[in-house]
């Protein structure tokens, strides 16, 4: 039994959710524990763990320990992180996560960490940590008023008595908000929110999962930081009756080395972009895992051909795509804007092309970690959210003018190149645009300070150190 020494090597167990968007930064976190002499045992799927990437060089303090995702009729062969799954099916991995529940106990039962940190998604879990006296807590990757827009109380997301049912419900501002906030949903996004208070193909509701998360936790850690909207997590305090303890942002460090073969992909980038006009290119990238239909597709490829601006397009076909979702470009749009755009359909370097000199916009999904790496830059945004807290972080962001959204149909989400060219030139190149380079520029220094990075990680080690095994 580990003794009451707050400077003893601690054991932290980590148990991200299935998606890479979650799996990486609960990674980074991992990295950070560990450069502080903790051992970290970090749990995921095989497949996953052996899919992380190769720039993220593993501690020999950190344990990787791998599950053994339990097959759901439903699921392709192989499918193990919502990048292999089509977004109706992410309720089906969900199951299957729920059913890591026996080796994930085994594991605590054995191992007996002090610490157990997990996501939104394992309910079951809280309560099976608190059984075995190991302390327990929420680390949110997403941003502060995505969890507070959730719900009023961990127990209004279990019994879902925040009597929000329809869509409208989630298109303003909710009643426990106390101050002036942006912080809502469109129409055609409100139908995604609706649906996380309804019984899914898991057995429970996103909100269920969320609510009891919350009600179980000793604490929540945040990838948030104070000098961003701090009202939120004072906010989350009372909310949900917990300590809220940000970790900062985590800004990804930039690689020097990718590994051979991404080191030449780097290198023909790289060549393109050192060609460009300095700050005039758009960086253009929606992540893996957003859907978007042929037709928009087709407007967002003739709006960067409308705008007259120089573009690199990191676009890659979701691994859970299937044909209906296919990748096809408008008849000629590659070779009428092969003289200053590139469409590039495998891995690229996200990190080295946002450091280029050359870029000099964003166009982004709004996932919280794009917007980390963005504005790490000093990059002006031009925003597209499709899903999750995309669409509200989107909506903070443009009232705090470090870019625009790109406007669309309130109804069904749609949008033409007409306002994807307007966007793109209003920010990159018009003179209106100078604000939210400005504006981005600052929030970089703010956010990229490294000494304000580093006060959050030792505060977090340090909480983490006095209240190991101080079980509520």
């Amino acid at each position: 039994m580990p003794t009451s020494d707050d400077h003893k090597q601690l054991h932290v167990a980590m148990f991200p959710w299935l998606a890479f968007g979650h799996i990486i930064p609960f990674l980074q976190l991992s990295q950070l524990i560990a450069q502080k002499g903790h051992k970290v045992s970090f749990l995921s799927t095989t497949r996953n763990i052996q899919r992380l990437p190769a720039s993220h060089l593993i501690s020999p303090l950190i344990n990787l320990v791998k599950l053994t995702l339990p097959p759901v009729q439903q699921l392709p062969h192989d499918a193990e992180a919502t990048m292999d799954v089509q977004t109706d099916d992410i309720p089906y991995l969900k199951k299957a996560y729920d059913g890591l529940q026996p080796q994930v106990t085994r594991f605590l039962e054995e191992e007996s960490p002090d610490w157990i940190i997990y996501d939104f998604a394992p309910y079951w879990l809280p309560s099976v940590a608190a059984d075995l006296r190991i302390s327990r807590a929420f680390f949110s990757i997403v941003s502060a008023w995505f969890i507070a827009f959730m719900g009023s109380s961990p127990d209004s997301l279990i019994n879902g008595s925040d009597e929000r049912t329809t869509d409208e419900d989630f298109m303003t501002s909710p009643r426990w908000v106390p101050f002036p906030s942006k912080v809502c949903y469109r129409k055609y996004e409100a139908i995604w929110m609706a649906g996380t208070v309804s019984v899914n193909a898991s057995g429970v509701s996103d909100a269920y999962r969320m609510g009891m998360i919350l009600k179980g936790s000793e604490c929540m850690f945040i990838r948030y930081c104070y000098e961003l909207e701090p009202q939120w997590l004072t906010l989350l305090e009372e909310l949900h009756r917990l300590p809220v303890i940000p970790v900062g942002l985590m800004p990804p460090e930039t690689p020097i080395n990718l590994g051979d073969e991404k080191d030449e992909v780097w290198k023909t980038v790289k060549k393109w972009l050192d060609g460009q006009q300095k700050g005039h290119v758009v960086y253009v990238a929606l992540g893996s895992e957003v859907m978007v239909s042929e037709s928009l597709l087709g407007e967002l490829a003739l709006g960067l051909e409308l705008s007259g601006l120089s573009f690199f397009w990191a676009l890659r076909k979701p691994v859970g795509s299937t044909e209906s979702n296919s990748m096809e470009l408008p008849n000629g749009f590659l070779e009428r804007t092969s003289d200053r755009g590139v469409v590039w359909t495998s891995w690229v370097p996200q990190l080295q092309i946002l450091s280029h000199e050359s870029v000099g916009g964003f166009l982004t999904h709004c996932g919280w970690g794009s917007i980390v790496e963005g504005l790490r830059f000093g990059h002006p945004l031009i925003m597209l959210p499709f899903l999750v807290d995309q669409g509200p972080n989107a909506r903070v962001l443009a009232d705090k003018q470090v870019g625009i959204e790109v406007p669309r149909n309130d109804e069904d989400g749609s949008f033409t190149k007409d306002s994807v060219a307007r966007s793109l030139r209003s920010v990159v190149v018009d003179e209106e645009g100078k604000i939210y380079k400005a504006n981005a520029m600052e929030l970089s220094r703010t956010l990229g300070d490294s000494k304000v990075e580093k006060e959050y990680i030792n505060h977090f080690i340090n909480y983490l150190e006095k209240k190991g095994r101080e079980v509520a």
